[in-house]
């Protein structure tokens, strides 16, 4: 198949004790040599190259690339969804086969069931697993979002921003290791975007969570991450790990700092080749 293996020369370092919730304990995540293919011969289509990564329990990562370098199958590998077609991922030493409680996901589309109740969303994931107190636990978590107020309620009353504050509860409502999110804010206004931003950071830090992140946005990767991973062009493979030392928690303001700005900076030049050679492949 012709992947590449990629050496992270500038990986980064695990963050600080300091920088990771005192209570995350759970939540490793470990990329080995993974790549993904799809269709035979002539129609055969590297989605992702050899790659290979390590998360660290409650840590914070970002993922960034050019539309199409293979983000969303990469994250989707991790939820179960997608099989390797060579390596292998694994959550805290178990193998990683398919979707489980463990791993939350939150996509970028609401994907909220129309006709239950918002406290009924969040609570059906806690009823299935044949918790008698699935309800409870449902209303702790929106109490957590903030929506507390409109358990009873059904997502087409609520706005888009609040829809993915339901998705973001329903998806920690089974308490995983680990939350998994592909360009959640994506389809929401700047204002809405930053205060989602701001709230999934609260929930982090009261949580513990280990965060697999993926976006386009890179003043989003870099206000939320510890790390922020930067993939190639198709066939998309890592090809910078960078780390966010910025001091937490953060407030919007920080965009405006001088550090800030540098590793901006870094980003968009990685990111600007990546999308020219990426439009480049597109028109040949």
């Amino acid at each position: 198949m012709g992947a590449q293996v990629v050496k992270l020369d500038n990986r980064a370092q695990p963050p600080s004790p300091r920088l990771l919730p005192v209570h995350a304990k759970k939540g490793r995540i470990l990329i080995d040599r993974v790549a993904v293919t799809f269709g035979r011969g002539a129609n055969m289509h590297i989605a992702v190259a050899e790659t290979s990564l390590d998360i660290a329990p409650g840590e914070f990562v970002c993922v960034l690339g050019p539309s199409g370098c293979g983000k969303s199958t990469l994250l989707s590998c991790v939820a179960g969804y997608v099989a390797p077609s060579h390596g292998s991922v694994t959550v805290d030493g178990g193998p990683v086969t398919k979707p489980g409680p463990d791993r939350g996901m939150v996509f970028q589309q609401y994907s909220l069931f129309p006709w239950k109740t918002v406290l009924d969303n969040v609570g059906f994931g806690p009823r299935v697993a044949g918790k008698a107190d699935s309800e409870a636990i449902a209303r702790t978590f929106l109490d957590m979002v903030g929506l507390s107020h409109f358990a009873k309620r059904y997502p087409g009353e609520l706005s888009g921003g609040m829809q993915q504050r339901v998705g973001i509860a329903r998806a920690l409502a089974n308490y995983p290791s680990v939350l998994l999110m592909d360009e959640p804010f994506g389809a929401l206004d700047a204002q809405t975007r930053v205060m989602m931003q701001e709230n999934l950071l609260r929930i982090w830090g009261e949580f513990g969570i280990t965060v697999m992140f993926v976006t386009h946005d890179i003043d989003e990767a870099l206000f939320l991450a510890d790390r922020v991973l930067v993939m190639s062009a198709s066939p998309g493979h890592i090809i910078a790990d960078l780390t966010v030392p910025l001091a937490r928690p953060r407030q919007p303001e920080i965009a405006t700092e001088d550090s800030f700005i540098r590793l901006k900076r870094q980003c968009l030049e990685k990111i600007r080749a990546e999308s020219l050679r990426a439009f480049d492949q597109q028109n040949r």
